[in-house]
């Protein structure tokens, strides 16, 4: 990562953020407009107000990787809390039954929490962000309405179990969750509740991983300053995801007009396509022979 010194309104990479708790992630990319004095910022995976942790987000051209990115694995922490069922299946929502746990084990509980890893079929919280009718669900839900969501698939690759304890009438449930993208972790807790018969709901989360970040190399939204954020080049992130190939200066230059270039690569749906800076030129499709541009970022003779 380079700390570059930025010029208005012509920052192109990604920042990745360790969200604090009590902000939305809009209210994050309201904040980084603020301190690159640009409006076209966009981030990959919604984390609730309440929740912290990384949030990628993207400046200027790279918002059109995030869509690359946000199907990318995630990791959480999180601890449930057995006893309670609420509304929100957080510990925001208004409390709709509390029932005793005295009968529930920790071995009934590790048990029931190895029936979710693998694919399974997951009902998302109904005050989640997914469109109904055009509408956000938790919009609808606010409003008073009823909102049935459609199960999804998601695959859930481990579920860790650090802590057990009780709390009060209640048992605390301390996991850590490496998960698909769209996998709701309130609904988990939710679930893993339901299947216990005491009802159960989230009281806290962080982000641990999205994709290639990590919470390690993310950045404290105080810390950030105008000017000079840590930005990270869109050749870095497209390389990564994607097979990548070299072109140079006359070839980018027909990529910038649309025209495909005739060069040897390793055929693929997608390849970065790169000149020896290395600045990103255009995401392409290939077969071996002919680069066909399908997204193309560079301006004249500069790429991002």
């Amino acid at each position: 990562m380079n700390q570059i010194k930025q010029v208005a309104n012509e920052i192109h990479g990604f920042v990745i953020v360790d969200k604090p708790t009590g902000m939305t992630s809009h209210d994050v990319v309201h904040q980084i407009r603020k301190l690159a004095n640009t409006k076209k910022v966009g981030h990959a995976g919604t984390l609730d107000p309440d929740a912290t942790g990384v949030l990628v987000v993207g400046l200027g051209k790279a918002t059109r990787l995030l869509t690359f990115i946000v199907a990318d694995n995630k990791t959480y922490q999180a601890t449930i809390r057995l006893g309670q069922s609420r509304t929100t299946d957080d510990a925001q929502g208004e409390i709709i039954e509390t029932k005793n746990c005295e009968k529930i084990t920790e071995e009934a509980i590790k048990k029931e929490l190895d029936k979710f890893v693998g694919d399974i079929q997951q009902i998302p919280s109904s005050v989640s962000a997914i469109k109904v009718d055009g509408k956000r669900a938790y919009d609808l839900v606010r409003q008073g309405e009823k909102v049935e969501l459609a199960p999804r698939a998601v695959h859930i690759s481990a579920i860790d179990v650090h802590e057990i304890k009780k709390v009060e009438d209640f048992i605390d449930v301390a996991i850590t969750v490496h998960c698909s993208s769209g996998t709701y972790i309130r609904a988990l807790a939710r679930d893993l509740g339901n299947n216990l018969e005491v009802g159960g709901h989230l009281t806290s989360l962080r982000r641990t991983q999205s994709g290639q970040w990590s919470i390690t190399n993310s950045q404290k939204l105080a810390d950030l300053k105008p000017g000079n954020l840590p930005i990270i080049s869109m050749a870095q992130v497209a390389t990564s995801i994607f097979p990548s190939v070299t072109i140079g200066e006359v070839e980018a230059q027909d990529f910038v007009h649309g025209r495909s270039v005739r060069i040897a690569h390793t055929p693929a749906d997608i390849l970065a396509v790169i000149d020896k800076t290395p600045i990103l030129i255009a995401l392409a499709h290939g077969d071996g022979v002919i680069l066909k541009p399908n997204v193309v970022f560079a301006n004249g003779a500069l790429g991002v």
